[in-house]
């Protein structure tokens, strides 16, 4: 990009009052990191990039000296937008960098180069809907966390409108907040735990879609402090209540624009393409399940139990079904909803694997799966037969993108490397701590 283009985005910027950019990127965990970038130094960060310690961030494996210990983090252009909640302040995008390259553990360049792939080869665009589900959490005077809105009680809150009214402030804060930042929403409800909201708003292409969702979650946590509250990507804060789900509305067009998963006439709406891209999710969904429900917190939200409000709609068993909710994944109006990923993942890492795994059940021409026309949570409770379920914890996910090469060769190595190695230090963590429940049950044992 010239030097004349910056000159006149400066002062574009400056017209509107813009002193510093929010240079953000994110983690391997999904965090967003970043700092402030002077609006002199703009020009810098786009061609060469805004720097970082690169051994100071989760995930990138860079070493801690040498030309490839820093990561550059390469403003995109066309990110910039003022932040309604940082006055002076305009967000951006950057794609990860070292020694001048792209960095493979970049997970916005892992997402990039699928979506590249996707593109060269096929001609075809991936659109993505994202669905965020959240908590409103607090913690009390002893420091435990407990549901924000201490009234939100009722045992089956769904749509519950007294709820809405007194954390309206919140909600249009949110509201106004996203409009103000470009998005289109759709809708804002309370959901089917207390304390727990979804707000939806329009689908994008792949990258566009990741960048929104991660946008979201900046302005989230900032709306939520300033009325008190943390926004929370925990998928289960609360035990006997349904998790949060962060579902993908998946689609494809080819490159005049024509639906490639959607034939009318077919079974479930779906083309053949789509039926194998169904199968090609399902035939990897263990493996998925590392990197679209990353956290030991993410399989207490995928467990084939009855929640406190009567209603669960934990994607648990592998199998698709027409406008199916008990199904891993749901078709509905020509598109196919994946209904594994959960808040905590990393949202451009669950997409590419997503992709990938897609991909692959084309490329393999794998057969359609049989669709399942029953509720499998009743036929669970029956004794019925049911299709066979996602792994029971981080663990047995992790050992099944370990032995998946072909995800983890399509995904990234080095990514999955980093990604595998740093997991495998949570779950360990995690084995090494005695709860509550355990010393409840097991203390004072005969």
């Amino acid at each position: 990009m010239s030097a004349a283009p910056h000159d006149e985005r400066i002062a574009a910027l400056r017209a509107q009052g813009i002193h510093s950019v929010l240079a953000t990127f994110t983690d391997i965990l999904g965090a967003p990191k970043g700092k402030l970038v002077p609006l002199e130094r703009l020009s810098h960060a786009v061609d060469v990039g805004a720097g970082f310690s690169g051994p100071s961030i989760a995930g990138t494996g860079l070493p801690r000296m040498g030309a490839r210990s820093e990561y550059m983090g390469r403003v995109r252009p066309e990110s910039l937008q003022p932040l309604p909640f940082m006055p002076g302040v305009a967000h951006a995008v950057c794609d990860g960098f070292a020694g001048g390259e792209p960095l493979d553990t970049c997970p916005r360049q892992v997402l990039q180069r699928q979506v590249a792939r996707l593109k060269k080869e096929r001609g075809w665009t991936l659109w993505v809907g994202i669905e965020p589900e959240f908590f409103l959490l607090r913690r009390d005077a002893q420091g435990v966390w407990r549901v924000a809105d201490g009234d939100d009680r009722h045992a089956k809150p769904s749509y519950d409108l007294q709820a809405m009214g007194r954390n309206f402030g919140f909600l249009d804060g949110m509201r106004e907040t996203l409009v103000s930042l470009g998005f289109e929403l759709e809708q804002i409800d309370h959901e089917d735990a207390t304390g727990q909201y979804e707000i939806n708003y329009r689908h994008d292409h792949a990258l566009a879609a990741a960048d929104r969702y991660q946008l979201f979650k900046l302005a989230a946590h900032a709306v939520a402090q300033q009325h008190g509250m943390v926004f929370s990507t925990m998928p289960k804060p609360l035990a006997h209540a349904p998790g949060s789900g962060l579902h993908f509305h998946l689609s494809l067009t080819d490159a005049h624009g024509r639906a490639v998963m959607a034939d009318a006439a077919g079974a479930l709406g779906l083309s053949e393409t789509g039926h194998r891209f169904v199968a090609g999710l399902l035939h990897h969904a263990d493996a998925l399940a590392a990197l679209c429900a990353p956290t030991v917190n993410s399989y207490k939200r995928l467990a084939a139990s009855r929640s406190a409000s009567g209603t669960t709609w934990s994607p648990v068993w592998k199998s698709v079904g027409d406008n199916n909710r008990t199904c891993l994944v749901r078709s509905v109006a020509g598109r196919i909803e994946w209904r594994l990923p959960d808040p905590s993942c990393n949202v451009y890492a669950a997409i590419a694997a997503t992709l990938a795994a897609g991909l692959s059940g084309i490329e393999q021409a794998l057969p359609a799966v049989t669709p399942c026309s029953d509720d499998l949570y009743e036929r669970h409770a029956r004794g019925g037969a049911v299709p066979a379920r996602l792994p029971r914890d981080l663990l047995a996910a992790l050992d099944a993108l370990s032995q998946d090469a072909v995800l983890r060769e399509a995904v990234g190595p080095a990514f999955c490397g980093q990604f595998l190695q740093l997991k495998h230090g949570e779950w360990a963590a995690w084995s090494q701590q005695v709860s509550d429940w355990e010393l409840q049950r097991y203390a004072d044992a005969p």
